[in-house]
């Protein structure tokens, strides 16, 4: 049928390597997933020559399955929830902001109760505290009130650059990049794939001159003021996120017609095993259409999940959903706003992200638009200075950041618990019961 057939087959044997070469020199340079299936070995970090191993980003702690998620919304709305992400300054607590020595002993003394607040509150906001103006500092704070470190959910054979630029750092940097200065970066949980932290302390070392605004929402809040059908809609389907686009098979629409369902699957096969490699959870390629320059391009979609989850301490119900940072629609009519999101060159293609219900249909107009004025309806923007620190509950609590000019310096750590879980707990379900609480139907579990 074809007069040069073996020609042509080592033609399409050197596409599908150089397809193959792109996606993973972009997987490389971006970490575009999660942790790999054999995650790197703790590192090792040093503060006044102590060295402490960082572990993996914990688990993600789905919970228990909410059996009638619209009667427990209509529940939920009846209980009194606390202030979100209250602000403590040093002057607050009495201690002069150039103070580090007693700014650290306030920390240290005060560690059950910022933990406290923390869970209560979903997050806390600390201004003026010259501690954590530089990175030692920042990591004498989380120490001082017994957070314990863990690596980066993403972490990959490519890690998130770190704050200060060595191997083993456990503070990393946060979206800083100028060519990412004009992308508003969506309200997110941290989490990829079966790993997310239980907290984070995002800081700022230096603030942007315009702009950078580091954005908090309650999760709580979301879940109880979301449409009752979109909740239950979105609760029963699950959601799915395609985490990946591989932009890079349009030569398949010139292969031959009797043979590019065959080539579709070989390539789609080689794929789902160069990937399932790197990362610890399943992942399904899916051919699509359009992408960049309306060409072929293979999806990489997650398993489904349950958008709420319960709480993995308090077991309050909160929203646990990446749809405002992830969905391509939100995103492109962010574009308007903010201009194009400047995804240009394959490594940054190759991070583009959508949003799907579980079973792979698409979230309805109605749905995005709901969960898009709800998100900003309980978003905070929080102007940081230099030493300022947002502490956070990463189930509890999600985080984004607005487009920005200048030179922005912001680092997080991650945290995979900390001390005294229990006895924070009781402290927190005694708040809970004085707001009026002590009959929530999830609380405690």
């Amino acid at each position: 049928i074809f007069p040069h057939y073996s020609t042509y087959l080592t033609r399409l044997n050197n596409m599908v390597r150089l397809s193959l070469s792109l996606f993973l020199a972009g997987a490389v340079t971006t970490a575009a997933f999660a942790p790999s299936s054999q995650p790197r070995a703790a590192v090792q970090t040093s503060i006044n020559a102590a060295a402490i191993e960082t572990p993996p980003s914990p688990l993600t702690a789905w919970g228990e399955t909410i059996q009638d998620i619209k009667k427990a919304q209509a529940e939920f709305k009846k209980q009194p929830l606390p202030e979100f992400a209250p602000e403590i300054s040093s002057a607050d607590v009495g201690i002069a902001s150039d103070d580090k020595d007693a700014q650290l002993k306030y920390f240290e003394d005060n560690a059950l109760e910022i933990k406290k607040k923390m869970e209560l509150h979903g997050a806390v906001v600390f201004r003026n505290f010259d501690l954590m103006k530089e990175q030692e500092g920042f990591q004498k704070f989380y120490n001082a009130i017994g957070m314990k470190v863990c690596q980066d959910p993403l972490q990959s054979v490519a890690a998130r650059p770190t704050a200060d630029g060595k191997k083993d750092s456990p503070v990393y940097e946060a979206v800083n990049k100028e060519s990412r200065k004009n992308f508003f970066i969506g309200m997110h949980n941290e989490f990829v794939g079966t790993r997310a932290p239980r907290a984070a302390a995002f800081v700022c070392f230096k603030a942007a001159e315009t702009g950078g605004e580091f954005i908090v929402a309650d999760g709580r809040r979301m879940f109880r003021d979301l449409e009752a059908d979109v909740v239950e809609e979105l609760y029963n389907r699950n959601i799915r996120y395609s985490v990946m686009e591989l932009p890079f098979f349009g030569w398949v629409d010139s292969v031959p017609e009797p043979i590019q369902e065959p080539v579709k699957a070989g390539v789609r096969g080689l794929v789902s095993a160069a990937i399932n490699a790197k990362v610890d959870f399943d992942v399904e390629m899916l051919w699509g259409e359009g992408g960049y320059d309306n060409k072929r391009m293979l999806q990489a979609r997650a398993p489904s999940q349950p958008p709420i989850v319960l709480h993995p301490v308090t077991g309050e119900p909160t929203w646990f959903c990446n749809v405002h940072s992830h969905s391509s629609k939100l995103r492109k009519e962010r574009e308007s706003l903010y201009g194009a999101e400047r995804f240009e060159d394959g490594a940054s293609q190759i991070n583009k992200s959508d949003m799907f219900y579980g079973d792979d249909g698409d979230i309805t107009e109605k749905a995005l638009k709901n969960m898009d004025e709800t998100t900003y309806k309980n978003a905070r923007y929080v102007k940081m200075s230099e030493g300022d620190v947002v502490l956070l509950d990463n189930y509890k609590c999600m985080h984004g950041r607005n487009v920005f000019d200048g030179t922005r310096k912001h680092a997080v750590a991650w945290f995979g618990g900390f001390e005294g879980e229990e006895e924070v707990k009781e402290m927190v379900a005694e708040e809970m019961s004085k707001l009026g609480s002590n009959k929530m139907p999830f609380f405690g579990k």
